[in-house]
């Protein structure tokens, strides 16, 4: 938890924040960007590598087709002007993981610009734009052990090296650390849909830089930012946001000044600690990589590409809500994973009424999952479970109470809907006439009173009988038959 700085709610007041991220997204392709090197997480140190990613003089790269394709679906998806042509260029800096002195990048022509995403705020839907999308290599891993217990050692492994990357800067934007936070969710959700990236912030796959300033309230120039490098969870850059925003805050109102740096965020402490100065940061010496020839990402190309780019979340949401009848709420539940929402649309499709199954997942299974405190992805009632019962409802076979104690069973057991309803005997509504009539005239016979009321014109007490037979008969028996029974007995 952030550890806010003590400050006054008037002071905060005075000040609102600025806000720009950079969000690296490592791409799912089986090889590196420029050399044939699995990408595969967890393999032992140094073995995913080969001349090309170790920096040896004389190798050469070679670009990864697959990646420019993943770039450019994804830069599609965040609505972005994906540029005919783009250079690559090197990006000059020293540090021991970066075996060849620079990182092969785009600088002044990167492969797409302007772009953005809506998110929703309190104050309704706010769009953050996106400044640029490029492509780039990653650099290695250091491996620091021994601290604080005995001399710190630094190994390096480099089988990150190369691995192909996109990074995503947005405008500065973002209004609140609030904001941050739901613009990352989104972001992640856009690019788990298009399928790029599986965004596995613990293996480093989704990584992101926060960029903060603060500023006087209604002034127009910004003020001196800050960094916060390599926050490894969306919780932990909204603390590291909140921290730094009070930091600034209590700086400049004491007087003092904000120094430009780069600052990383102490999770257990809650605090951001400086890292090293701006001043001192290295000149990357940009300058265009002369063993790669400009990318050229032509109109067929670029169709070719776009025919894979999937029906995105929020469009399909808002399908969903008036196709299938589904809250905003139970949408976006549904929506939260592609694979997820392919599911349900599966399922709905092949049942005999798609609503009902909206019905039964919205009415049912989810008051299941949050009572027991699961996800969707946790149910034991998978969505083809939901539609077969969702099918015995839609013919009769079972009725609304026997379908609650069969879903009942399922959560009790942990398995699936078929199966629970194999085991209990394949129960159906009973329909036995003379059975059910028997019933019927001793909930009639029992009930007088409601008798006299009914047949004095309060035909409204027909509800009263219905519940009274379905209790009798435990739910067994099939209401459309009960109410036409008791419509002619209490008539007679």
């Amino acid at each position: 938890m952030a550890t806010t700085p003590d400050i006054s709610v008037a002071a905060r007041a005075r000040y609102e924040p600025v806000i720009g991220l950079e969000v690296h997204v490592q791409l799912l392709t089986a090889t590196k960007i420029f050399c044939s090197c699995s990408t595969r997480f967890g393999n032992p140190p140094n073995t995913n590598v080969c001349p090309v990613c170790l920096g040896l003089p004389g190798a050469l790269p070679v670009l990864n087709r697959k990646a420019v394709e993943f770039a450019v679906l994804a830069a599609a998806a965040l609505n972005c002007r994906i540029h005919e042509t783009s250079i690559f260029a090197r990006k000059n800096y020293f540090y021991p993981d970066l075996p060849k002195g620079y990182q092969i990048s785009q600088y002044d022509k990167p492969l797409a610009e302007f772009g953005g995403i809506e998110i929703k705020t309190a104050g309704g839907v706010k769009k953050i734009g996106i400044t640029r999308l490029h492509l780039e290599e990653d650099a290695g891993k250091s491996l620091h052990e021994g601290f604080p217990d005995s001399a710190e050692t630094t190994a390096i492994d480099l089988n990150r090296s190369g691995v192909p990357l996109i990074e995503i800067v947005s405008e500065p934007d973002i209004s609140s650390p609030d904001e941050a936070h739901e613009y990352l969710t989104r972001l992640k959700e856009i690019i788990l849909y298009t399928g790029v990236s599986d965004c596995n912030m613990e293996e480093g796959s989704l990584r992101c830089d926060a960029n903060v300033s603060v500023r006087p309230r209604g002034q127009k120039e910004f003020g001196t930012k800050t960094e916060v490098k390599n926050v490894n969870s969306f919780r932990f850059i909204r603390e590291a946001l909140q921290y730094e925003i009070g930091r600034h805050i209590g700086v400049l109102e004491s007087g003092g000044v904000i120094t430009q740096e780069t600052r990383l965020y102490n999770a257990n402490e809650g605090k951001t600690y400086g890292m090293r100065s701006k001043e001192q940061a290295h000149d990357y010496r940009y300058f265009p990589e002369p063993d790669l020839l400009p990318l050229v990402v032509d109109a067929k190309w670029k169709a070719e590409i776009l025919r894979n780019l999937p029906e995105l979340p929020e469009a399909r949401r808002q399908r969903m809500v008036a196709e299938y009848g589904v809250t905003d709420y139970d949408a976006g539940v549904l929506t939260a994973s592609r694979a997820l929402a392919d599911q349900f649309e599966a399922a709905a499709k092949a049942a005999k009424n798609p609503k009902r199954v909206a019905n039964l997942v919205q009415g049912e299974l989810m008051g299941r999952l949050k009572a027991k405190g699961l996800e969707i992805e946790q149910s034991p009632i998978s969505m083809q479970g939901v539609a077969a019962s969702a099918d015995l409802v839609e013919s009769g076979a079972i009725s609304g109470k026997m379908l609650k104690d069969l879903y009942d069973l399922c959560f009790e057991r942990g398995k699936d809907f078929p199966a629970v309803y194999e085991e209990a005997g394949r129960p159906e509504q009973s329909r036995d006439t003379s059975a059910l009539e028997k019933t019927i005239d001793e909930v009639i016979a029992a009930n007088p009173k409601q008798l006299e009321q009914y047949r004095a014109g309060k035909t409204t007490l027909i509800g009263f009988f219905v519940g009274q037979v379905m209790k009798a008969s435990k739910g067994q028996a099939n209401p459309q038959l009960v109410n036409e029974l008791l419509t002619k007995k209490l008539g007679g």
